[in-house]
């Protein structure tokens, strides 16, 4: 009550400044006292000392609304751009969530066969969280793809993720003669300048790289992120009706050090090993 009189005294206070012939009533909404939500109007006449305090029915709507926006929160909305080869999966991503909204692009080529390329509607993604699904399959379909790359997180979106499914020269990581040219180091650093969006570094997202130490090729200004599908395989695996009987034969010793432990459960063998005990059952 001693906040509801201190303002009372503040509403008197004001109402001397009033001259009867400007203003004969004066009418305010207290929406709070101190930290406490509040629902009382202050109405008094300007010559009279009376004051009339009233306790309004229901909320402010200012209030209801902020109320009920705390309340339901929004899902992230997210731009789902794709190129040719992924529009399949694309689509069938698209239908697992209603907050993901799919984006075209105009995949055309120049007569000489350079691309010419353009993205519909370029000012409607502002804003918002976007996302290119791409599939460097073969070399010709890099550098149209890199374009697009480059060039969407400059529409002033509020952040950017590359989704790769598979990094294609990552089994050239490294060099075992001089000379040798380390490919997966040079498709690290050409996404690494992807340009930064406004939400920070472009998300890279890809599965089951050849070699964890990769993750060290690309630079800061992006931020990769190694999935897996093995837990997939390993959960098809264990529904099959002879599951127990399965082994796992890796190719190399690299492929077992990289993927064994995670599919621990079933007896796994390299190329190698593999090989002698084919040999062993055949010819004694």
């Amino acid at each position: 009550m001693a906040a509801i009189s201190a303002q009372l005294a503040s509403f008197k206070s004001f109402s001397s400044l009033l001259n009867d012939k400007e203003c004969s009533r004066f009418r305010c909404q207290i929406k709070s006292f101190g930290n406490q939500h509040s629902n009382w109007s202050v109405e008094f006449l300007s010559g009279k000392e009376s004051v009339h305090l009233i306790r309004n029915s229901s909320p402010p709507i200012s209030m209801a609304a902020s109320a009920a926006g705390s309340a339901v929160k929004p899902a992230k909305k997210v731009c789902l751009f794709y190129c040719a080869e992924t529009e399949v999966l694309a689509k069938r991503i698209a239908a697992e969530s209603d907050a993901i909204e799919l984006r075209s692009i105009n995949w055309r080529t120049f007569d000489d066969g350079f691309p010419n390329l353009f993205i519909p509607n370029a000012n409607g993604i502002r804003g918002q969280n976007v996302a290119f699904l791409a599939s460097f399959s073969s070399p010709a379909v890099i550098f149209e793809q890199l374009s697009v790359i480059y060039a969407l997180p400059k529409l002033f979106i509020s952040s950017f993720t590359l989704v790769l499914p598979f990094f294609p020269t990552g089994t050239s990581e490294r060099m075992e003669d001089e000379g040798d040219v380390a490919t997966a180091f040079t498709l690290a650093r050409i996404l690494s300048h992807i340009p930064t969006s406004r939400g920070g570094p472009t998300s890279l997202v890809t599965f089951d790289i050849h070699a964890l130490q990769e993750r060290f090729y690309f630079g800061d200004t992006i931020l990769p992120c190694f999935e897996s599908g093995i837990p997939l395989l390993k959960n098809r695996l264990q529904k099959l009706p002879d599951s127990d009987k399965i082994s796992i034969a890796f190719p190399d010793d690299g492929a077992w050090k990289r993927f064994h432990k995670q599919l621990q459960h079933f007896p796994t063998f390299t190329k190698i090993k593999w090989m002698d005990i084919i040999w062993k059952f055949s010819f004694g």
